[in-house]
């Protein structure tokens, strides 16, 4: 149940995190020499193990073991505009879309984990 969990939040945090870096690529829409971006397919990311460990100065710190891995946006290979500036804002509105479906996958999930918890213990719903 906690691997399920886990995984649920990390769906949540990568829809929450490409979110951001869409709603970046609207924003420059009309910057000129803008390269537009976008985050890994969760998949990949969350396979991947984080190779960005907390570095700590005494043995009492917390230590970076168990954090998600960390999230960095790529440029997309598409068309420029005469200005250089690579965003489509159809495209930004079909990877939105995919975000919130995903971000509704990992509600989905919370609720339904948190249902078989409370009827585990003998809880209704």
């Amino acid at each position: 149940m906690t691997e399920i969990l886990h995984m649920a939040h990390a769906l949540s945090r990568h829809a929450g995190a490409r979110q951001t870096v869409i709603a970046r690529n609207v924003a420059n829409a009309d910057t000129p020499g803008y390269r537009a971006q976008d985050l890994a397919p969760f998949a990949d990311s969350y396979n991947t193990p984080d190779t960005l460990a907390l570095r700590t100065t005494r043995s009492g710190h917390i230590g970076g073991a168990g954090s998600a891995p960390a999230l960095h946006s790529q440029a997309v290979d598409g068309p420029a505009d005469p200005n250089g500036n690579t965003v489509s804002l159809p495209e930004e509105m079909l990877r939105a879309a995919d975000t919130m479906r995903a971000h509704d996958l990992s509600l989905a999930v919370y609720r339904t984990a948190l249902g078989v918890l409370r009827t585990s213990l003998g809880r209704p719903r």
